[in-house]
């Protein structure tokens, strides 16, 4: 997904941002189609596992920075310096990425976690060109039995914080946790087997 995102709304030389790095996905393809990246990661195990993946030779000429960062908190880039935003941050508390740093959202219940996402759009905002894009993917979640339409509450942070909206990607999410669960209640047809990227034009 990042590289389809990366070839489509970027130039060579461009720089692209992902302030929830992980692994270094969005990175890796950037190197590999010569933009320049700055990647975040508030789990320094992260940022030493996206330094492992970016250790490989290739004919770009990129710049790749990464840094053990608040994706609520940039401010070591200056306003309106980012050409692309692609990122993927956690879904609330599905998935604990740490054992307690502060600052993950991984750790936060879902209205805690908007709140923080109210503040990385803001960022977002700040830090992007002028008629740039920015790409988040990210999914619905169930608790106590009933579905929190996380995605588009994420969206309307974005909206608020003064985007607009430029797509809608519905992505089929093939591995899901929870698969087997409902297979074996066979009600499989309610499974929350999407994610969304939402593309958002500043």
């Amino acid at each position: 997904m990042p590289r389809n995102l990366i070839l489509r709304y970027t130039n060579p030389n461009d720089w692209v941002l992902d302030q929830f790095m992980g692994s270094g996905t969005t990175l890796v393809e950037a190197k590999l189609l010569n933009r320049n990246a700055v990647g975040v990661d508030i789990n320094p195990q992260s940022v030493s596992i996206s330094e492992t993946n970016l250790q490989f030779q290739c004919e770009s000429k990129s710049k790749i920075y990464t840094k053990n960062g608040n994706a609520t908190d940039l401010n070591f880039i200056k306003d309106s310096r980012i050409d692309f935003i692609c990122t993927h941050p956690p879904y609330a508390n599905i998935i604990k990425y740490s054992k307690g740093i502060e600052g993950d959202i991984s750790l936060l219940d879902a209205e805690t976690f908007l709140n923080e996402m109210s503040k990385v759009s803001n960022e977002c905002y700040r830090v992007l060109k002028k008629g740039k894009m920015c790409a988040v993917m990210i999914g619905d979640i169930r608790k106590y039995g009933k579905v929190i339409p996380l995605g588009f509450r994420m969206m309307e942070c974005f909206l608020q914080a003064g985007f607009s909206n430029k797509e809608i990607i519905i992505k089929e999410q093939h591995n899901c946790l929870s698969t087997d669960y409902w297979k074996e209640q066979k009600r499989d047809f309610l499974l929350l087997a999407h994610e969304y990227i939402f593309v958002f034009q500043k």
